[in-house]
């Protein structure tokens, strides 16, 4: 017992987040080569990285799918997640960031902080994931640390705790002063590690001013180093060191690095704090899940009863793979575990150390491992897996409601039941993607995250199963909500048959909700009138009824219903009448109700020449855009803007158009806004 807790101790669960761009993937393959994992250097330009593994991400150039390796440095196991950086492939992030106990947020030195490192910064923050921040580019001209580091104190409210300063800048970087030991690390021009000197007599006392800040700092928000500090007046290595390490568990400070990945340079002090700062499996809460209705914990212990949750899903030539984090226990090779979600039994056939597309098998994991096990058949992503003797349902991780739609159709009628086997099988992948049936047309809908979700999905169908898909033109998906809402709204369901009747009679007040989204359910019956079994009934009708809106047959957000009143028959009431009362009552009401169509909009960030801002103003102001702000750095314009997601599609194309190939752009959701104009039905 007392090695596997021992074990335990130096396994680190991390994943790296960013923006698009910004070198997540470049910092992934500069650990792998670091710890000797790796025995070259893969680049993304080249498509010759490690966990850029499928033929699309290195056509595009950017990670899609999150990978999962795992490689040693300084006794320590680090499992390791690349997680995409794309606003369409948030959902990904989502789910890796529910297993990881730690992560480090890459930085472009000249960007800051851009649209999706937020993103996934609150995402971090939902899900109480400590985390670390590496600067990436600074030898990029314009590259500026101090400006990064503003930008993350202003976005993103954390407390930055800045432990290097750099030595050289742009083309000249060579090095770091690393301000805890307070020493120079400098790498040579191709060396692969770095050489540790005295302080630059020029940088000294730079360097003692930053290192005075940084003491003052973390003696501000730790206790222990407050007393040292206030003793001695100043911290020494031991002391702040470990200051950073409980600051950086807690969140109430965050740890900053900086550093080049693509020329090798800051990389080992990287994982020397991933080491000191982040915690490992022993250090984060116990798990919690339900049995029998009951909340429970799990402790991060090798013999306590098997706990985990499967988080990704992959079918592979040699079969399917389920990558699992172990929260609790051990399991073995041939071992029996429950699916708690679904409620049977499967049978782990093998388990895998993972290296992205590569694998190792491994006789067991213990609490605390990252791997993937093959003979699952009914697990998904966000199944619990258990100790048959031992139940325990763990929360899985929130799925995104998809915003675009496309029709899909084979090209040749014998391949309809080879597409529809296809759709399953990425849906089952991909949470995120939802594939059904339009009522009216009978078209097969796929439904993701955005136009460029959509493409990766149609071409995975293409390449691995080899179908002619015909595509239709791209549908937001529109949401209907109310503006003003009825009171006392009447309704009698009553039904005759010759058998047991149906009679159900309820009182509806539609009302719209503050926060604009999501429903909520009430009820103010008083003296019995409506038992409290038919008021749950009630509401499961209710909730069936936003599934189809009066406007154009769109799904119904941000209303509250309350339940003032109603009646009862002796005979004829039940459930079933009580939730076809809710389920029409309220597609009727809503039919009283002033509606609005809302329409999905997202925070658009365009980088023009100063040439172009103006016909990319202009452009946006076309696409029913509200530009929120610019700012111009390194010789561009950065523009902001809030734009409706149906006006983007095609806006790539166009904006290169404009700009002479020089314009880029992202984009991430924002929420819904009342669309001008009615949309067309589903």
């Amino acid at each position: 017992m007392r090695t596997d807790l021992n074990t335990l101790a130096v396994i680190r669960n991390l994943g790296i987040l960013a923006h698009v761009d910004a070198g997540k993937t470049t910092v992934t393959e500069r650990i792998l080569f670091a710890t000797g994992t790796t025995h070259k250097r893969g680049e993304v330009h080249d498509g010759t990285t490690v966990t850029d593994f499928d033929p699309q991400e290195r056509d595009r150039g950017i990670t899609i799918f999150a990978a999962a390796v795992s490689c040693a440095w300084d006794g320590h196991r680090i499992n390791l997640i690349d997680t995409p950086g794309h606003v369409d492939f948030a959902d990904e992030v989502e789910r890796a960031l529910r297993v990881l106990d730690g992560a480090v947020a890459v930085f472009d030195a000249v960007a800051g902080v851009e649209p999706q490192s937020e993103s996934v910064w609150r995402q971090a923050d939902r899900h109480g994931v400590p985390r670390i921040a590496f600067v990436n580019k600074l030898d990029r001209a314009g590259a500026d640390l101090d400006r990064a580091v503003e930008s993350i104190r202003e976005r993103l409210h954390p407390t930055p705790l800045v432990v290097q300063l750099p030595i050289g800048a742009e083309d000249g970087f060579r090095g770091v002063v690393d301000l805890v030991r307070m020493r120079a690390l400098v790498w040579a021009d191709g060396a692969d590690t770095f050489v540790e000197e005295e302080v630059p007599g020029k940088l000294r006392e730079e360097a003692q001013r930053r290192r005075r800040s940084l003491e003052e700092a973390v003696a501000e928000l730790h206790a222990g180093a407050l007393d040292e500090f206030c003793a001695k007046s100043t911290l020494s290595p031991e002391t702040l060191t470990v200051a950073l390490r409980e600051l950086t568990r807690t969140g109430d400070g965050v740890v900053v690095l900086c550093g080049s990945a693509y020329r090798n340079r800051g990389v080992e002090p990287l994982l020397e704090a991933v080491v000191a700062y982040l915690p490992s499996p022993l250090d984060v809460p116990a798990v919690r899940g339900m049995r029998d209705g009951a909340d429970e914990e799990r402790s991060a212990d090798p013999a306590a009863p098997f706990a985990g949750l499967a988080f990704k899903v992959s079918a592979t030539p040699t079969g399917r793979l389920t990558y699992l984090r172990v929260y609790s226990g051990t399991i073995g090779k041939g071992d029996t575990v429950l699916d708690a979600t679904a409620g049977r039994t499967e049978r782990i056939g093998r388990i895998l150390r993972v290296q992205a597309d590569r694998h190792a098998q491994v006789d067991r994991a213990v609490a605390g491992d990252i791997v993937a096990v093959v003979g699952l058949k009914s697990a998904r992503a966000g199944s619990t897996l258990c100790a048959p003797n031992a139940p325990l349902v763990l929360e899985p991780p929130g799925v995104a409601d998809p915003v675009v739609s496309v029709a899909v159709e084979a090209r040749r009628s014998t391949d309809t039941d080879r597409l529809a086997t296809a759709l399953a099988r990425l849906a089952e992948e991909d949470p995120s993607l939802v594939v059904r049936t339009d009522a009216e047309t009978g078209q097969t809908l796929l439904s993701g995250m955005g136009e460029l979700h959509l493409e990766v999905a149609v071409e995975k169908i293409r390449r691995e199963a080899g179908l002619d898909v015909n595509v239709g033109r791209p549908r937001v998906s529109y949401r209907e909500t109310v503006g003003r809402g009825v009171t006392g709204f009447v309704f009698r369901h009553v039904k005759q048959d010759g058998g047991a009747g149906q009679f159900a009679h309820v009182v509806l007040d539609v009302e719209a909700l503050e926060k604009g989204s999501g429903f909520e359910f009430r009820s103010a019956v008083v003296g019995g009138r409506v038992p409290q079994e038919y008021v749950r009934a009630v509401e499961a009708g209710c909730r069936d009824a936003l599934a189809e809106g009066p406007l154009g047959g769109h799904p119904v957000t941000g209303l509250r219903v309350t339940l003032t009143d109603g009646a009862t028959h002796v005979k004829d009431s039940s459930d079933t009448a009580f939730r076809t009362a809710g389920r029409l009552g309220l597609r009727d009401a809503l039919r009283s109700c002033a509606m609005v169509l809302l329409e999905p909009v997202v925070e658009v960030t365009v980088t023009v020449p100063e040439d172009a801002v103006g016909t990319v103003l202009g452009d946006l102001a076309a696409r029913r855009g509200r530009v929120s702000g610019s700012v111009t750095r390194a010789g561009a314009t950065v523009v902001t803007a809030t734009v409706p997601l149906a006006e983007l599609f095609g806006y790539a194309t166009r904006l290169r158009s404009r700009t002479q190939g020089r314009g880029t752009f992202t984009a991430r959701p924002t929420g819904y806004a009342p669309a001008p104009v009615t949309a067309p039905a589903r």
